[in-house]
């Protein structure tokens, strides 16, 4: 599919809603488990098995980011969005038809590996182009993008209870939810797909003079060769410490707040609880706008700093003083959930600085296999935690003082992580005249097939696209 380019005189601020039509939409994946219990009461599921479909739909989400993003690049953000269409309406319609027949094998089908491929290239597949039309405010625009993945659950979740109590919570009733959901969806997405551009390379967006940072380069660098660099897995250790971190939390919010206040002269009551639940979501989804949009003020590393430094006190002073009082429990988990949802919008621009906007989708896309490892971590963690502590004779916060200590020690681990992180050698950049090319997607017989090649390619020609204070063997002190 040819590359969208703009027509002169467009507004680059007609990006961000295309953006946000698709990110929007996939986000109503974190809104599945309102449709477990009609479906364990309809087709006589264990919970267990009635979350498969978003087990397998969040794996899905990461190893088809992980291998779609060249294609994604390759292709442009329009084949990538209609691709996601395709694949995540498909995904709904084809559950629609596992609901009617209760075939609950075609749901799990349907909407986790069908949807799921959608749910990974629509997440990736306008952050490159978003970079490219913001090479001046990269974290906001970012931000913007993903924070839709964040809400889109708060828009989902009353639309598609409401839904079920019209249709009623049946085998059919949820096969028409189902139905509903797939082709509003698909119509949702279609206007990202149709309002969706790329910069014309002769009139592309211009940056203003970069921050002084050595992390912030001028020089590309292709998916193949970025992930051959220890930058790219110290952000990937990163990201995943943040990721664990705050689903940690986010899995077990309701029955944590009521656990360390079950013993207190004013318990938590179980709609109180879901009110922390919502507030919870809300917190991540201004992290995504608020701490990206921040990020471009005072540098990703800082900004990292701020979410693994701050983050693992905010853990530690729920540990020692969050059963004494609800308004330090609830602003400390509202702070974790924010550096989570922050986290995520950060990422792309981190990734920008370093390797630049070559393939940045792509290298996007292959770090998200760390959500999908920490969507496992976290949970994991803290319910495997609270289970051997409960079999020891524990309750209340003591069912959680271990998880949280083990959270403090990842959050550090993140922190150290983030701290190593270094220009990359100029022996990974591309030659400086693709530098001149990253605006428009690359060609589909030059991605990946080149790489071996530029990495091997005489440091000469490579560091000419290096800015020349940025000395990789004698780093300044990076933001």
């Amino acid at each position: 599919m040819t590359p969208p380019l703009a027509p002169v005189g467009w507004s680059r601020w007609l990006v961000p809603p295309a953006a946000l039509s698709v990110h929007l939409s996939i986000g109503q994946a974190y809104a599945w488990s309102v449709f477990k219990p009609p479906l364990e009461s309809a087709l006589g599921l264990s919970g267990t098995q009635s979350a498969l479909p978003f087990q397998l739909g969040i794996v899905m989400l990461g190893l088809s980011a992980a291998f779609g993003g060249t294609l994604v690049e390759r292709n442009g953000p329009r084949w990538a969005m209609t691709v996601a269409l395709v694949c995540f309406s498909s995904g709904f319609l084809l559950s629609a038809l596992g609901a009617a027949t209760e075939q609950f094998w075609l749901i799990v089908f349907g909407y986790g590996f069908v949807g799921g491929i959608g749910l990974g290239i629509g997440y990736i597949s306008p952050v490159s182009t978003l970079i490219k039309w913001f090479p001046d405010r990269p974290g906001m625009a970012t931000g913007i993008a993903i924070m839709g993945f964040g809400g889109g659950a708060l828009i989902a979740s009353p639309w598609s209870a409401q839904m079920l109590e019209s249709f009623g919570s049946t085998s059919d009733g949820i096969a028409k939810a189902f139905l509903v959901h797939g082709l509003v969806y698909a119509v949702f997405m279609l206007l990202g797909v149709l309002l969706i551009r790329v910069p014309r390379p002769d009139a592309a967006p211009k940056a203003k003079p970069a921050p002084e940072s050595a992390l912030i380069t001028t020089a590309q660098v292709s998916a193949k060769s970025a992930v051959r660099t220890p930058q790219f897995w110290l952000l990937w250790i990163v990201l995943c410490m943040n990721v664990t971190a705050g689903i940690g939390i986010l899995e077990k919010a309701a029955p944590m707040i009521t656990d360390f206040f079950a013993d207190t002269d004013t318990p938590v009551s179980v709609s109180a609880a879901a009110g922390f639940v919502a507030l919870l979501s809300a917190a991540n989804m201004a992290g995504r706008i608020g701490w990206s949009s921040t990020s471009d003020v005072i540098g990703r590393k800082n900004t990292y700093r701020l979410y693994l430094g701050v983050g693992a006190l905010m853990y530690l002073l729920i540990a020692q003083f969050g059963d004494a009082s609800k308004p330090l429990f609830i602003i400390c988990a509202l702070v974790i959930l924010s550096f989570y949802g922050g986290g995520f919008a950060t990422v792309p621009a981190y990734l920008k600085d370093l390797f630049g906007t070559y393939q940045v989708g792509a290298i996007h896309g292959r770090l998200l296999t760390a959500w999908s490892a920490a969507g496992v971590l976290g949970p994991l963690i803290v319910n495997r935690v609270a289970d051997s502590q409960e079999e020891a004779g524990k309750s209340g916060p003591g069912l959680y003082g271990l998880s949280l200590t083990i959270m403090i020690g990842l959050l550090v681990v993140g922190f150290v992580a983030n701290e190593l992180v270094r220009p990359v050698h100029p022996r990974h950049h591309r030659p400086a005249d693709t530098a001149a090319s990253a605006n428009i997607p690359a060609p589909a017989n030059s991605a990946d097939a080149d790489a071996d090649a530029d990495a091997n390619a005489p440091a000469s020609a490579n560091t000419a696209a290096t800015k020349p204070e940025a000395s990789p063997e004698e780093p300044k002190e990076a933001r």
